[in-house]
């Protein structure tokens, strides 16, 4: 399978090794992953900021190979944000995902305190609960897992923005799919579910995805009367300025949303 190039100029996003140490912290509000000290695993990261998706999951598994097992997160990360957001496959889209899932699962097997294994497991699950219908998944039992992935992450990690902005959208897809009193028995709720995002948005205030997820969520949990603040917060998501391939990935994605 060929892999989709990163769309964008990234020459603004290839840090070197002292330069991402500097904005480390910054980069990495959003999954909490401490700077790494192996200096495979750092060139993994660098090759994913700069939008080297295949390459950084290439780096990130090989740095697992020779002993640094914090290469897993970069490449599960790498992999999981590549078919979310670059491949155009849906059948191709699905197998990534699945593949991050089973090796995020074992990962948790064999360190349960990796908080960011529990966390990778739940994206690429609640991706591919997304692209088969959450209905579907729910029915599967991917939710609970989804779920139980999440607080998992959010309990070793407080900080973890991301986990709070997926464990949103948990509550607000699934409520959206199947009503409040069905939605109690997956374990969703919608006052959960906002506050979910609002925490994530305390935890990263800059992120862009927050924001767009926090959008969608709010309207799927309260109606057409949140469209206006919906669009606030896409508009803000719109004008921010990324960082990373990543967050621009995420700014072009709210620029999108605002031209539906």
């Amino acid at each position: 399978m060929a892999w989709t190039a990163f769309p964008h100029d990234a020459s603004a996003y290839r840090y070197g090794p002292a330069a991402l140490k500097a904005a480390w912290t910054r980069l990495h509000a959003g999954d909490a992953e401490p700077l790494p000290k192996e200096a495979a695993v750092l060139a993994a990261w660098r090759l994913f900021h700069a939008g080297d998706f295949e390459q950084a999951v290439e780096a990130g598994l090989a740095a697992v190979k020779a002993g640094a097992p914090a290469g897993l997160t970069v490449a599960n990360k790498a992999q999981a944000l590549y078919a979310t957001y670059l491949e155009a496959s849906e059948r191709n889209r699905q197998a990534l995902l699945l593949e991050v899932a089973r090796r995020a699962e074992d990962r948790t097997v064999e360190d349960p305190s990796d908080a960011n294994g529990w966390y990778s497991m739940a994206y690429a699950l609640g991706r591919y609960s997304q692209s088969i219908s959450v209905a579907k998944a729910l029915a599967l039992g991917l939710g609970a897992r989804v779920k139980n992935a999440l607080d998992t992450t959010i309990r070793l990690s407080p900080k973890h923005a991301d986990a709070y902005i997926a464990l949103g959208s948990f509550h607000a897809e699934v409520i959206d799919k199947v009503g409040s009193l069905l939605g109690v028995t997956q374990g969703a709720s919608k006052d959960a579910g906002l506050a979910s995002y609002k925490t994530a948005l305390k935890l990263n205030p800059t992120s862009a995805i927050a924001m767009v997820e926090y959008a969608h969520g709010m309207v799927m949990l309260e109606g057409d009367k949140r469209m206006q603040e919906a669009t606030r917060l896409c508009e803000a998501a719109a004008a921010s300025q990324p960082l990373d391939a990543a967050e621009r990935l995420d700014v072009e994605m709210a620029k999108a949303e605002l031209e539906d």
